[in-house]
């Protein structure tokens, strides 16, 4: 134990960028390092590819509750809320959201846990969750697509409200919204937790007061509201509306990933702060989708006043939100004062998300390509990158086809969700086939694990495919139940027949250092990795397959494992 005492401590960043330390020896930095280097130095703002260390988990539990919820401002709940509305009428729409939130509340549960508890984010968890190391890059590309979706969706938003406030042709509104973003996110969690935690309150008060105005000075809107039909004129009960309703709405379960990208900043959960702990957890994590269904709801209850009360014609824009709160604001105060909120009201919560958005987004990019090629390219690169493709879906008016998008990607949403959700809950506690302490670093996991690679794969296509009416229209709207359900029974049922054999490559990391606390949270020992002269607190170690120059054992950085093109420095295979 004398070396790995020895071994733990700190250089300067010049030293770490020419050498590394070993047991007080210095060894010139091999020149494929630089990749390493260049990881470890921009991830020690945001820790992008890794585990977050408590000596950087400085916040409170209600402050990253608050940054983490600060990123559901978005809109586009409002404008799902009237779409589904509009088309299947109010019974449905409010129970085909009832529906979606309770699958999103439960299957988003167990991951939000493992990423406070253990401070890794989705990608991480999704990797020893039945994926594998390289298996979850295509995860990681459905959530990326996520980001840069609702990115342009949010972004659109703010150009109607540009262009009916201001003037500002779309185009160019979607040029703006994009634009702005960018300088936001060059920072990582500091900056984002400042920001959602000062802009909060405006967007509440903005958003909260006009609804309560217009339930109170127009009760007869609520009379209104629940006897709307919607589209098809039917007002009762439909239990494939309700699907079709549902199905849009489970186009955000992969929301949970973003509220993680907060959750893993959690500090350790201890006796003392537990009750905190765990509100905060509930409340950031699943509990998203409480706020998320009563801002659907709202967002239809608003449309259909528009259309029953104002202007029966309303219904063109009825599913934009700045039409929707300009139309109440209107009748609480002069219209210029209207329009300047309405228009406020945009704008806030176009950048409280769309800085999430970039900011998530950057990291699955990066995450993949890392992994993938074994070249870190900067962060910033696939900011650049996610924002682009977001700019090409709003030029492309992807608003008009919105119910179709948000139906199409839920299909391969659940079906990433509810597989990583399924291993835990099932595979991890209840079968105990599954390590139940999740795995992410290189050399401990398989490249892919068929029992949730395969599961994932499955639900999606089967989903997708009834989705589009490959067995016909009568089982059409029910595309989500079979996402679900098969996403949900295929991670045991591959487990139980590979009997977990694809879980970890390796048991032993080569550490004699225990991985948790008295707590059970992840240490703050710390090692020194010998690739990038820095140290790492345990989780985030592994022992080098190369020893040092005496032949003591060298650690290295699961950061600095990711950029090892070589292989050399990666253990073996246990034997079995």
């Amino acid at each position: 134990m004398s070396d790995d005492v020895t071994s733990t401590r700190t250089l300067e960043p010049t030293t770490a960028a020419s050498t590394a330390v070993v047991s007080g020896a210095p060894i010139a930095a091999a020149a494929g390092n630089a990749d390493a280097m260049s990881a470890a130095k921009e991830s020690l703002e945001d820790y992008t590819l890794r585990f977050a260390p408590r000596s950087y988990r400085k916040w409170s539990a209600g402050v990253v509750a608050t940054s983490a919820l600060g990123g559901i401002a978005y809109l586009a709940d409002f404008s799902i809320g009237a779409n589904i509305g509009i088309a299947y009428g109010t019974v449905n729409a409010i129970l085909g959201i009832i529906v979606a939130a309770v699958i999103i509340f439960a299957t988003g549960f167990p991951l939000a846990y493992y990423a406070a508890r253990y401070n890794i984010d989705l990608d991480l968890i999704t990797r020893g969750s039945g994926f594998g190391y390289y298996g979850s890059v295509v995860t990681n590309v459905i959530f990326a697509t996520f980001t840069f979706i609702f990115f342009a969706l949010e972004g659109s938003i703010m150009a109607q409200g540009l262009e009916l406030g201001l003037g500002v042709p779309q185009w160019l509104g979607y040029a703006v919204s994009t634009i702005i973003i960018i300088p936001l996110v060059i920072y990582g969690m500091k900056t984002l937790a400042t920001l959602q935690v000062w802009t909060t309150p405006l967007w509440l008060l903005l958003m909260v007061v006009p609804v309560g105005y217009l339930v109170i000075s127009h009760p007869e809107s609520i009379d209104s509201f629940f006897a709307y039909t919607g589209e098809s004129g039917d007002g009762g009960p439909n239990l494939a509306s309700v699907m079709l309703a549902a199905g849009v709405c489970l186009s955000l379960m992969a929301q949970i990933a973003e509220q993680i990208d907060y959750l893993r900043f959690m500090p350790p959960k201890t006796a003392e702060n537990k009750g905190a702990w765990w509100r905060a957890v509930i409340l950031a994590g699943p509990g998203w989708v409480l706020f998320g269904a009563i801002k659907q709801i709202v967002g239809l209850f608003i449309a259909i006043y528009l259309i029953a009360t104002l202007d029966p014609a309303a219904s063109v824009h009825a599913n934009e939100p700045v039409h929707q709160f300009l139309g109440v604001y209107q009748e609480m105060m002069p219209a210029w004062l209207a329009m300047t909120l309405a228009v406020v009201l945009v704008v806030i919560s176009q950048i409280k998300i769309n800085v999430t958005n970039a900011y998530s987004g950057s990291l699955a990019w990066t995450n993949s390509f890392t992994r993938i090629t074994k070249t870190y390219p900067g962060r910033m690169v696939f900011v650049v990158v996610n924002l682009v493709i977001a700019l090409i879906l709003m030029e492309s008016n992807m608003f008009d086809f919105l119910n179709t998008i948000l139906g199409f990607y839920a299909n391969c949403a659940m079906a990433w969700v509810v597989t990583v959700a399924s291993d835990i809950a099932i595979n991890k506690y209840l079968l105990k086939i599954s390590p139940k302490v999740p795995e992410f670093r290189r050399g401990m996991l398989y490249a892919i694990n068929p029992v949730g690679f395969v599961s994932m794969l499955v639900s999606a296509a089967v989903s997708i495919a009834v989705f589009f009416g490959a067995f016909g229209s009568a089982v059409q709207p029910y595309s989500p139940i079979f996402a679900v359900v098969l996403a949900l029974v295929l991670p045991p049922v591959l487990a139980l027949w590979t009997r977990g054999r694809y879980y970890l490559r390796r048991i032993d990391d080569g550490i004699d250092l225990p991985m948790f606390d008295a707590d059970g949270n992840p240490s703050d020992a710390k090692l020194l990795c010998h690739v990038t002269g820095l140290e790492f607190e345990r989780p985030d170690m592994l022992r080098s397959a190369q020893d040092g120059p005496d032949g003591e054992p060298q650690y290295i950085s699961s950061l600095a494992l990711s950029t090892d093109k070589s292989g050399g420095l990666v253990l073996p295979a246990s034997e079995r």
